[in-house]
């Protein structure tokens, strides 16, 4: 692929830059509180450059416009990497930044729709995000609006069964306007997500429910630029899931390195280390 396709399509900034800005405001905003789910930010943040400058259409001036794209976050306790985003797409605005968490904020630890403007669902009880993506693609489609539902989900959803009850609905009523993008970055809470049920071969199964399905390594850009294309041009009837393959803390490689990263422990002094560690291999 020609080094064109990873830039913005609205600027001339980079997506490499633009996911490098979400994993360093995600990391300042984790250090405001001294915690956060930075792990799964700083691996997903390939994935929203992406959703944000590359495939979506939506107006930052007008988050609630009527023909823009839903980007829909089931896992709530991404919070932080969206709010990255949204600010590097100024929907927020960054001088929100450091009040990440704190009271009166509108940007919660787990992200709430009544708080936060772009925050389409109040995500984090897990297995419901793709339900809601089903009934508001279903709704477009009857207002005859064009607009694509993205939603954003985890590999421990997979886990749950109102996400196959919803999977066998989107087939039902053929809706190609539904884009599930799953983070596979194989950990939960109690270990790695291969162990707590049952999973693998996760695109033929989702392609024997009759969705066009696509996996992908999710810190790769170009194969995401790639995917992200395929599901939107896609001229068959049938819902779209794109399964990304990620890692943990990716981009800070000591973080990357520990055993456990569902809630990565990072010391008070670590949080200045690992935004160095970030700024050395900052883009252009």
């Amino acid at each position: 692929m020609t080094a064109e396709i990873r830039f913005d399509a609205r600027s001339n900034i980079s997506l490499d830059l633009r996911a490098w800005n979400i994993r360093r405001k995600a990391l300042l905003m984790g250090e405001v509180q001294g915690q956060g789910y930075i792990g799964q930010a700083l691996g997903v943040a390939d994935v929203l450059a992406t959703s944000y400058f590359h495939a979506m259409d939506y107006r930052s001036e007008d988050p609630e416009w009527e023909g823009r794209d839903r980007f829909l976050l089931s896992i709530g306790h991404y919070a932080i990497a969206l709010y990255a985003a949204l600010m590097e797409a100024d929907i927020l605005p960054e001088g929100e930044l450091a009040t990440y968490g704190m009271d009166d904020s509108r940007m919660p630890m787990s992200g709430m729709a009544s708080y936060t403007p772009g925050m389409e669902i109040t995500g984090g009880s897990l297995g419901h995000g793709l339900g809601i993506a089903v009934g508001m693609a279903m709704g477009l489609k009857r207002k005859q609006n064009p607009a694509f539902v993205y939603n954003l989900m985890s590999d421990g959803e997979l886990g749950e069964g109102s996400t196959w009850e919803a999977v066998m609905s989107a087939t039902q009523w053929k809706l190609d306007n539904l884009i599930c993008i799953v983070d596979f970055n194989n950990q939960q809470a109690d270990g790695p997500s291969r162990d707590a049920l049952a999973v693998g071969a996760e695109a033929p199964k989702w392609e024997a429910f009759g969705w066009h399905a696509q996996e992908v390594d999710g810190n790769d850009l170009d194969a995401l630029v790639a995917a992200f294309d395929a599901a939107r041009d896609l001229k068959d009837a049938k819902p779209r899931v794109i399964i990304c393959n990620t890692k943990m803390c990716n981009g800070v490689d000591f973080l990357e390195a520990r055993e456990s990263n569902h809630f990565v422990r990072v010391e008070a002094d670590e949080w200045s280390k690992a935004l160095a560690v970030l700024e050395e291999e900052k883009p252009q």
